[in-house]
């Protein structure tokens, strides 16, 4: 090519840009390609020219950048700003017609509700962030809080815009999809693959989750990766639509692909249309999808809806059938859990089964080996429903041989020896070897480290099982004495001085905590996050629940009827009907656990004490707060606790239900939007005084 001079090669880089970017979005996006390949390569082949002439004119949004990145040695976390959540599941039309129940009720109508449904792709969930138009960021979902930053990788993704299209979108949007690979591209790889004697992929999802994460970006930029965009975790600095259905429609026009077989219906009937339609043609589709997705459609019922733990109130996915499949069982082992529940586990012949070969499958508990009449040597039905453990079903008694066994439950634990007992009432059988049996031990210990409860970065399931073995970890309060075996951790393959003292300060740093996850560190049966956050803010600290446990065991001890048990104060806690009572009352009655509780406080454990509701209403009972911008005394996160700790709530958006929007400095959108709809305004001087830390 002959050489330009660098103001027309500036001109003819835009242009071919430009143009290659909306041949990109027509044919990977709308599906609608205007040239042949052979034009597309020309003109491509005639922008890496051109740049090669005048690298120093080369910009990170040109199609030829796609891969730029050399390998990675790993990914970094990326910490989502908004939770990405995941969604409750339905299996029955029943379900479905209770969830919409459930949301007329809680919307106060008995109007039909408009649901927005589409497909739900089989494949990894990912966040992209745009500033100014632009991708600057990529993260999988990984646990909802955090994520691995995959920017180099989503890059080459040729369905994702380096660069928004057309106009008005926000300065900043984060916005959520999921990656995939169509059916035809997944069957093309596999047959490459195969052909360079090279191992194949089992699945589609396996295959994108496998290439999305790969550490160098040459590799993902050679499968066929897609990605469909179905919603946005936060925008600021634009308008967005009031619907989940216009937001598609906002999105496409960005030139972020949506899933396409998506409709707006009315109600439970049109859920449930929409999914027998789409369920007749799921074999059709270009993609695999293992069931639908309904959400509330207009935004502002979703925002009064709220969410319940991880998941949204106002949206819902609707399974398929699982994918069944006719094995034997061989054996059945029973493994102890980490509240000492023994698990049967079948041990089948290996079977494919929904995309994966399947050598085991759980059969729950007792109770449902008899009910299904369950004998070692059965031929079986095993069910997999997207990744659910496999279970089995049902057994085929034509089937079964002369010298088919009962399945008998152990008289002692398979770990510890201890008695094995099944309380009157419930199907599942425990070990009684509490903190002497190494199974339940290790789980408790993990438990207790993770990352919802404890946070302890660096003690991991390997190596917690190692201080167990090497007996430095009988309990969680050895944990904080881990600083006394320094030398020992030293010593430990794998480990080394610089790895030590991380550990270490992970575990002082960990002493700081909050009462929610110090409770859901404990382990207590059917004490779950959600639970462990409302018996804190009810009872605002330790001892006043203690002493409502201990209450509550004694009365139960002295025959009180569960009618009157509902007076006492531990059933006054949202959520904690008899049977969780119950077992926080046996929790905290047996001494060995009260003797953990308070070597972990003795060895500095703490957290901030409130009052709690049960001492009376709270100073910002009901009041919702938007933050925004940097404080000086303490970070949102630390801003937040003040306001949920006083019974305020803190939202992402501004709204007119908003009563107080707290402005740092450099305070953004948010601040401009409280002023247009005339919502109070605090400064940091302001709020700390509201919060009465002034």
């Amino acid at each position: 090519m002959p050489s330009k001079s660098r103001r027309d090669a500036e001109k003819k880089l835009q242009q071919l840009r430009q143009t290659l970017a909306g041949h990109n979005h027509r044919y990977y996006v709308l599906d609608d390609p205007q040239i042949p390949d052979a034009e597309y390569d020309r003109l491509f082949q005639e922008l890496e020219q051109l740049e090669a002439e005048f690298p120093d004119l080369i910009t990170a949004d040109s199609p030829t950048q796609r891969v730029g990145a050399n390998a990675r040695r790993e990914f970094a976390e990326v910490n989502h700003e908004v939770p990405m959540l995941s969604l409750g599941n339905a299996f029955a039309a029943s379900d479905i017609e209770e969830f919409d129940r459930r949301v007329r009720n809680a919307l106060d109508t008995e109007q039909p509700v408009e649901y927005f449904a589409e497909p739900k792709l089989d494949g990894l969930a990912v966040s992209l962030r745009y500033a100014n138009g632009r991708l600057v960021q990529a993260a999988t979902r990984g646990d909802g809080a955090t994520g691995e930053d995959v920017t180099a990788n989503v890059r080459t993704i040729k369905s994702v815009p380096l660069t928004l299209q057309g106009k008005n979108y926000p300065a900043l949007l984060d916005v959520r999809g999921e990656v995939f690979m169509s059916k035809q591209g997944f069957n093309r790889m596999n047959a490459g693959l195969a052909e360079q004697g090279v191992k194949t992929f089992v699945n589609p999802r396996n295959a994108a989750a496998g290439s999305l994460r790969q550490l160098d970006p040459h590799i993902t930029a050679s499968r066929p990766l897609e990605i469909c965009f179905h919603s946005f975790g936060r925008a600021e600095g634009g308008q967005l639509p009031d619907r989940q259905s216009e937001l598609m429609t906002q999105l496409r026009d960005w030139g972020l692909r949506v899933a396409p077989e998506t409709r707006r219906v009315k109600g439970a009937a049109g859920c449930l249309k929409y999914y027998q339609e789409l369920g007749r043609k799921r074999e059709q589709l270009k993609y695999e999808i293992d069931g639908v997705v309904y959400k509330v459609d207009r935004f502002d019922q979703q925002r009064v809806l709220g969410f319940v733990s991880r998941a949204p109130r106002w949206a819902i996915a609707h399974k398929f059938p699982a994918q069944e499949e006719l094995t034997v069982l061989r054996a059945v082992e029973f493994q102890v859990g980490r509240t000492g529940a023994l698990t049967p586990v079948a041990r089948l012949e290996p079977v494919f089964v929904g995309g994966v070969t399947v050598s085991n499958a759980t059969l729950h508990n007792m109770d449902e080996i008899e009910r299904k009449d369950v004998h070692i040597g059965d031929t079986v039905y095993i069910r997999r429903a997207g990744d659910v453990i496999p279970e089995v079903v049902r057994v085929l008694p034509e089937r079964r041989p002369k010298n088919a066994a009962r399945i008998e439950l152990p008289a002692a634990c398979p770990v510890c020896g201890s008695h094995i007992v099944r309380e009157p009432g419930e199907a599942v059988a425990r070990c009684t070897g509490g903190l002497i049996c190494a199974a339940q031990r290790k789980e408790a210990l993990k438990h207790f480290a993770s990352r919802r409860a404890m946070d302890i970065d660096g003690l991991g399931s390997v190596l917690v099982e190692q201080l167990v073995d090497d007996a430095l970890l009988h309990t969680p309060a050895d944990i904080y004495r881990l600083s006394d075996h320094k030398a020992a951790l030293i010593r430990r393959e794998g480990l080394g001085e610089k790895s030590v003292d991380k550990l270490l300060a992970a575990v002082a740093a960990s002493k700081a905590t909050t009462l929610p996850r110090f409770l859901f560190a404990l382990g207590i049966r059917d004490v779950g996050e959600t639970t462990a956050a409302d018996l804190a803010d009810y009872f605002g600290d330790l001892d006043a629940l203690k002493q409502a446990a201990l209450d509550y065991h004694k009365a139960m001890a002295d025959g009180l009827a569960e009618k009157d048990l509902k007076a006492l104060p531990l059933q006054q806690v949202g959520n904690v009907g008899h049977v969780i009572a119950s077992k926080i009352a046996d929790f905290f009655s047996e001494p060995h656990n009260t003797r953990i509780i308070d070597e972990l406080l003795a060895l500095g454990v703490q957290w901030q004490k409130t009052a709690g509701t049960a001492a009376g209403p709270k100073p910002l009972n009901g009041k919702i707060f938007v933050l925004t911008g940097s404080l000086n005394r303490m970070t949102r996160d630390e801003a937040k606790v003040h306001i949920q700790q006083r019974g305020g709530k803190v939202t992402g958006s501004v709204s007119k239900r908003t009563d107080y929007v707290v402005a740092g400095v450099d305070p953004g959108s948010k601040f401009d939007k409280a002023q247009q709809l005339g919502v109070a305004v605090l400064d940091e001087a302001a709020f700390l005084l509201l919060l009465e830390l002034d």
